[in-house]
């Protein structure tokens, strides 16, 4: 069972969340086993069309529905122009083929509202909330920027609770000032591709090593075994990890600029100055 977060509407979140893109035979095989592992949290979306196995997952793991926290995310529209009555139609989707609401839903890039429509579009989130027909979801973003977030917060009654982007140690000296953000709304960075320095990196980069070496320093001191991806796991949840040992990974984070998803987070926010290895 892993622990969870209170977000800033009140409600919590499972700190650790399988994410089932990858084909709907896995989404349902391995949600199942996910959930038996105690990962209590499952993270789909519109674009990975695996909504509909999210409750045979969760039935397939002998569990109710009540016991897994379950997100979901916009994507793309068809329509040329956005409103209300085109997002509750996507969002009645989503909502028939998980069957039930979710425990949050989130607009999974910047630019899936038509540009300068931000606000506007997270207004219409806001009266779905209110008329019920997502009653009791918490709202969230992903891949957003800095000023896309502030676009959100300059008419937001209901405030997003995460921002769902990569998160890694390559990615820190780029995402300064969006950590900044999130700090002052009160908003959760909530990372996906945790483990891109030792599965997408070419070479590991200059983390690697430290990892290997925590991995068995962990493994010795707690008699289970420790693999670098379960160190990397330890530091994004900030957890069971000595702030000398977070700040050596941080520091050597720094050194590189790595990203593995690129179409969503570099236009108009440039990334650093940084080689991607050293």
């Amino acid at each position: 069972m892993t622990r969870s977060i209170t977000l800033s509407d009140g409600t919590k979140i499972p700190s650790l969340a399988w994410g089932n893109m990858g084909g709907k035979e896995k989404a349902l095989s391995a949600g199942a086993a996910a959930l038996k592992a105690g990962i209590l949290h499952i993270d789909s979306a519109q674009i990975y069309g695996t909504e509909a196995e999210v409750p045979g997952a969760i039935k397939a793991a002998g569990l109710k529905r009540e016991d897994v926290y379950v997100t979901t995310k916009l994507w793309k529209f068809q329509e040329t122009t956005i409103g209300l009555e085109e997002i509750r139609a996507s969002v009645k989707r989503s909502l028939d083929a998980l069957e039930s609401i979710p425990n949050l839903l989130l607009i999974h890039n910047p630019y899936i509202p038509e540009k300068g429509k931000l606000g506007e579009f997270w207004g219409h989130l806001e009266t779905l909330v209110a008329d019920g027909t997502l009653k009791g979801c918490s709202l969230g973003v992903s891949n957003f920027r800095p000023v896309d977030i502030e676009a959100v917060m300059a008419v937001a009654k209901i405030k997003p609770v995460v921002n769902q982007v990569e998160f890694h140690p390559y990615v820190l000296a780029h995402l300064d000032p969006l950590i900044k953000t999130h700090s002052q709304h009160s908003i959760v960075t909530q990372g996906y591709a945790s483990l891109a320095p030792i599965h997408r990196h070419p070479t590991g980069g200059p983390v690697k090593p430290i990892l290997t070496r925590l991995a068995k320093k962990l493994s010795a001191e707690s008699g289970v075994d420790v693999d670098e991806a379960g160190v990397l796991i330890l530091w994004t949840k900030v957890r069971d990890l000595t702030p000398e040992e977070i700040e050596e990974i941080d520091q050597a984070g720094r050194k590189v600029h790595f990203r593995h998803w690129t179409e969503h987070m570099t236009n108009e926010f440039p990334d650093p100055d940084l080689p991607s290895d050293v």
